[in-house]
């Protein structure tokens, strides 16, 4: 009987990516920036009421990062970490407008061509080149 080998697949890669697709998103920072980051949002996120379905019953909630932790404890040291602090950082930055994301694409208004003139007329009916 001969010697039972693994096969050479790279099985493991391919489950990496099929996680990082497959994975659930956070909110992005211009959302937590204009909704959660309002005084009055804010307040009701920090005072959820009891929701079985969310970790921690939902009573240990940070706003910047919109996760949930199952102790405050585990929230506490959240705070301390890198990632946290990071996102904060990146939440004092200005978020991006329409307009702004339009420009980088070049769609803006600095790249178009001027339009033609557009024929009028004068007060003698002739038409004019503006």
């Amino acid at each position: 009987m001969g010697r039972l080998r693994r096969s050479r697949v790279h099985k493991a890669q391919r489950d990496v990516h099929r996680a990082m697709r497959t994975r659930a998103r956070t909110k992005d920072l211009d959302q937590i920036q204009l909704i959660d980051l309002d005084p009055k949002n804010r307040a009701k996120l920090e005072a959820q009421p009891l929701d079985y379905e969310k970790p921690g019953l939902a009573q240990h909630y940070c706003v910047e990062c919109a996760k949930y932790f199952e102790t405050d404890f585990a929230l506490q040291s959240h705070w301390k970490t890198k990632v946290h602090k990071r996102r904060c950082r990146a939440l004092k930055e200005p978020a991006y407008t329409i307009e702004e994301s339009e420009r980088a694409a070049g769609l803006g208004r600095e790249n178009k061509r001027p339009s033609l003139p557009t024929p009028s007329t004068d007060a003698a009916g002739d038409i004019a080149m503006q």
